[in-house]
């Protein structure tokens, strides 16, 4: 591939606690090149898989001079000086990790770093076609992301989109913020976990909704609840921003259609007795991410097209 070539190439880096995934995007947001590693913790080590990645990715597609690249990372991220911290399940915590510079300075090239729920939503877009969207990532725990009119809305303090730790259960249990009841500890793959158990190699999610298709009338409770605690996050967000779409994503939006059929379900129910919320059809603005589109390393790709 010749240095003409590259134009309009992207190259994205979603870091997570387990792994690190690169993809090269053309202009038209097709994956040519998908490269994963095993992230090795502590500041060091994240630097040290990202470059790791990122040559991987150049050399499997002969991308030497491609720009600028996108990083998605959890924890709190400074976009302006490219550094994040309390990212804790990435041993990043305290300190501020100025990765942009560090991975810059290995790779050569600028680095432009993102919260990964802000990538992700970005992505989001770029599979769905629309700019006026909430993103609603359900992993271990629950955040969502906001595009509005195309504009990517992080808050005066980052705190833009962090619907799971508003508190709906003052009985409820402590959350790891400090507060008690939040929605993160009743709809989140984490409160999935501790209602679900299961063997270690056994997503809890999975399971659970398994065993309520299978007719458990405890797996159907749990599930329920778990519907309905995303149905009011989604209701929350909906009625703040009023979005186009609402996009399901994370580790739990595997599940797919499944996912989007027992949530919508709860928001009809929500609505049931609402004519104003019947109205706003939320359910009918749900979707769910592909599982197999790795929507927060697209994302990712296109920050470094975007700047």
């Amino acid at each position: 591939m010749s240095t003409g070539q590259h134009r309009g190439l992207c190259l994205g880096l979603d870091i997570g606690a387990t792994k690190t995934l690169g993809l090269v995007v053309d202009a038209e947001g097709a994956i040519l090149a998908e490269v994963r590693e095993p992230t090795e913790p502590g500041a060091e080590g994240v630097v040290r898989t990202a470059a790791h990645v990122v040559e991987a990715l150049r050399a499997a597609t002969d991308t030497a001079h491609v720009g600028t690249v996108g990083v998605g990372i959890p924890g709190l991220v400074d976009v302006e000086h490219g550094a994040v911290k309390h990212a804790v399940n990435l041993g990043v915590d305290g300190d501020w990790l100025p990765l942009r510079d560090l991975l810059g300075e290995r790779l050569g090239v600028p680095v432009v770093v993102e919260n990964d729920v802000n990538a992700a939503t970005l992505g989001a877009v770029a599979m769905s076609g629309e700019d006026d969207l909430v993103y609603l990532s359900i992993g271990t725990g629950l955040a969502a992301g906001l595009v509005l009119e195309g504009r990517l809305r992080r808050g005066d303090h980052g705190a833009a989109g962090e619907i799971g730790h508003v508190p709906v259960d003052p009985s409820g249990v402590l959350c790891q913020c400090g507060q008690r009841g939040c929605l993160e500890t009743i709809a989140s793959g984490s409160a999935i976990a501790a209602a679900w158990p299961t063997p270690d190699d056994v997503p809890p999610a999975r399971a659970l909704f398994a065993a309520a298709d299978a007719g458990d009338p405890a797996a159907i409770a749990v599930r329920d609840r778990f519907a309905a605690g995303i149905a009011s996050a989604i209701r929350v967000l909906s009625l703040s921003a009023d979005p186009r779409s609402v996009v399901l994503g994370g580790g739990v939006a595997q599940l797919g259609e499944a996912l989007r059929a027992v949530v919508a379900d709860a928001l009809r129910a929500q609505a049931r007795t609402s004519p104003f919320l019947e109205s706003l059809d939320l359910a009918g603005r749900l979707r769910v991410v592909p599982a197999d589109y790795p929507v927060a390393a697209v994302g990712a790709a296109l920050l470094g097209r975007n700047r």
